[in-house]
């Protein structure tokens, strides 16, 4: 009975706890939500661009705080058809107008924790200051799209356009509530086949305006679908692959292999290059043939060749500010086809290698890929550094994966560190500099001349040794 009784009040004991933490935790995060700092949109301005392959979106926006406390960030949504083609996202406080407009980076990162309705993704834009009660801020957001158009009809033959579909909505995807807002959206050309009418909603030449809408509340969402013409090349580059061998005795080398494809409408039926060299702006007007690769400064000993060997079909120019060269494939692209080719070319060292404040040694690089107006689904940086090379870090201004690994070359004993650098989904925008650095003592710079003497020494007494040594049979 004795038993009972204890563990009665034992019970007692720890449902009273219990009890007691959740009315805690209840009346803290009650305390925490009416403190909450409460924001709204006054003004949203969308201006999409679909002139390219790859969309480019501007957003503007100008955020009030309404709250009784100051804020400290503010959310962005994407719809989940969006979030998986999202290429890059950057915002930026501004202030002024005109003349004495004033922009200033803004950090972006996704919001883990707390996820829209439908799916939705939302992402967090951390203010320079906290944003007072009654207080506005304007913001201007950019992000890119990638494989968001799609070919409609998928097959087209030599002769026919390339039309495409772009999907979005009339609405902005917010989690606030948005007093007016307006939509842009920009075609390449004034050829729209037919466009989702949501009032009020007008054409004027190339772009299709949206609105202006008033008092939208958060998460409003109206699917529009706009299918018109687009006749530029849909270049994608499915793989590239860069090696950058540094060589301390001054000459940088780069080796890029590249796997290009047209992502555009698939051609169909058989190709004429007689009627494409004959009418050139009606047969494979969404193909392309030519290429700009934009090199460094004072490149040197360039090459371009795929599986067949040298194409000869290649124009370079250089200057002391750029390089250009202007590829030709053995073959026109079109719709669905797909060519595999090699750029290479030297640096000299001293434009790429320098030397930090503590001693070590960093090469300074462009990541992306040099082929304008290119997206690449994967592209895999791997930096090859001089034998002897010690503590390898890269710095990056974005999220890439990164490992290493070990090459072995002429002459080499205990292999050359490799600092790999991959990333998906790669857009022009991407191609800043990122920066490798390690440890290096010029002592290992005469590891390999010091093995080439002593081979050629052993050699030399070898032969000595073999002249005067007399092996003959005698009595």
């Amino acid at each position: 009975m004795e038993i009972f009784i204890a563990r009665s009040r034992l019970t007692l004991i720890f449902l009273l706890f219990v009890l007691i933490s959740l009315c805690f935790r209840s009346s803290t995060s009650l305390s925490s939500s009416t403190t909450e700092s409460v924001l709204q949109v006054l003004t949203a301005e969308r201006r999409i661009d679909l002139a390219s392959h790859i969309i480019r979106v501007v957003l503007t926006l100008k955020v009030q705080n309404d709250g009784a406390s100051p804020a400290s960030n503010v959310l962005l949504a994407f719809p989940p058809a969006q979030v998986k083609h999202l290429a890059l996202i950057q915002a930026a406080e501004v202030a002024g107008k005109k003349r004495k407009k004033s922009i200033h980076p803004l950090d972006v990162k996704p919001s883990n924790d707390i996820n829209g309705p439908n799916g939705a993704k939302l992402y967090s834009i951390s203010f320079r200051n906290p944003l007072g009660t009654g207080g506005s801020v304007s913001i201007e957001v950019s992000y890119i799209l990638t494989q968001s158009l799609e070919p409609f009809p998928v097959e087209i033959s030599q002769s026919e356009p390339q039309l495409v579909l772009y999907r979005d909505s009339a609405l902005i995807l917010s989690p606030y509530e948005i007093k007016q807002q307006t939509t842009v959206i920009r075609t390449p050309s004034t050829k729209v086949e037919s466009f989702t009418r949501v009032e009020p909603s007008t054409q004027i030449r190339t772009e299709l305006k949206y609105g202006p809408y008033e008092d939208q509340p958060s998460f409003s969402y109206t699917p529009i679908l706009v299918h018109f013409e687009n006749n530029n090349p849909f270049a994608v580059v499915e793989e590239l692959v860069r090696e950058i061998e540094i060589s301390h005795w001054g000459n940088l080398q780069v080796t890029e292999h590249y796997t290009l494809v047209h992502n555009g409408a698939r051609h169909k039926g058989g190709f004429s290059r007689v009627e494409y060299q004959s009418r050139p702006t009606i047969s494979g007007v969404s193909s392309f043939k030519h290429l700009l690769v934009k090199l460094p400064p004072r490149v040197h000993s360039v090459y371009y060749r795929d599986s067949i060997g040298n194409i000869s079909t290649s124009h370079l120019r250089t200057s002391f500010s750029k390089s250009e060269m202007e590829i030709e494939p053995r073959y026109p692209l079109l719709g669905g086809w797909k060519a595999t080719f090699v750029i290479g070319y030297g640096l000299p060292l001293e434009d790429v290698l320098f030397e930090s404040a503590d001693g070590k040694r960093y090469l300074n690089f462009s990541f992306g890929c040099p082929i304008a107006e290119t997206l690449v689904n994967k592209i895999t940086n791997k930096v090859v550094l001089p034998e002897g090379s010690k503590n390898p870090t890269a710095v990056v201004p974005f999220s890439v994966e990164r490992h290493a690994e070990t090459s072995y070359s002429y002459l080499d004993i205990v292999g050359r560190p490799v600092v790999v650098l991959e990333k998906e989904n790669v857009v022009p925008e991407h191609n800043s500099l990122f920066q490798v650095y390690y440890d290096f003592h010029p002592m290992f710079m005469l590891a390999e001349p010091l093995m080439l003497t002593s081979v050629f020494f052993f050699l030399f007494v070898a032969a000595l040794a073999y002249i005067h040594m007399d092996i003959s049979i005698r009595k």
